[in-house]
């Protein structure tokens, strides 16, 4: 939903910069990147482009993440892809090693791509994009738990979209109330059940 012409725009002209995640909703944008880092990957391109390797074993598995980077995105203007202020494109390779007893001997590898305006710096691309996923993670996590909301149904028209909306304000207005020492589940039972701490929350009274 976030990798469009729009949004970027938007971005651009606030003085920002952006790291998209390039998905299917882009699916010539998808396909030449994929096949671009394939044949970079395999040798066949002779383009510039630029590599880090971060290495974690942490709760009984070894991560390793291969950040692989290019500044070369004039050809993509060729094929009508123009991204405002557009400098690299990032893959991201993840291998998931389980180790210990529960071990398989088998590793997971998965691929993300990006489109950034940031410089084509692999460490600073590869942190960037790590630091996104955190956030990302913790926030699904939260929300998740305390709305349940891999378990809505909402599907028909912008329903979906404008429900995920309100949710994050939701959990927005609960993560910012300091007066109440309760996790997010706790202080949104709470707001359902005292009219007072839900106008506090809403801004309606002091």
């Amino acid at each position: 939903m976030g990798c469009q012409h729009d949004i970027v725009d938007l971005i651009v002209q606030s003085g920002a910069d952006y790291v998209l995640s390039v998905k299917d909703n882009q699916p010539g944008l998808a396909e030449a990147v994929v096949l671009w880092f394939d044949a970079a990957d395999a040798g066949k391109l002779d383009r510039p482009h630029w590599e880090d390797i971060q290495t974690e074993k942490d709760h009984g598995r070894i991560e390793t993440r291969r950040c692989l980077v290019t500044n070369d995105v004039a050809w993509l203007q060729e094929q009508n892809q123009h991204w405002n202020v557009l400098q690299s494109l990032i893959m991201i390779e993840s291998t998931r090693e389980v180790i210990g007893r529960n071990s398989t001997g088998q590793a997971g590898i998965e691929r993300r791509y990006y489109i950034s305006s940031l410089p084509a710096q692999a460490t600073l691309l590869g942190k960037t994009v790590r630091a996104h996923w955190g956030i990302e993670n913790s926030m699904h996590w939260v929300l998740d738990v305390a709305f349940r909301e891999d378990d809505c149904r909402i599907r028909i028209g912008e329903a979906a979209q404008n429900f995920a909306i309100l949710r994050r304000i939701a959990l927005n207005l609960l993560k910012s109330d300091t007066t109440t020492k309760l996790g997010v589940a706790n202080k949104r039972l709470k707001a359902g059940w005292n009219v007072d701490y839900l106008a506090r929350l809403l801004g309606l009274k002091n």
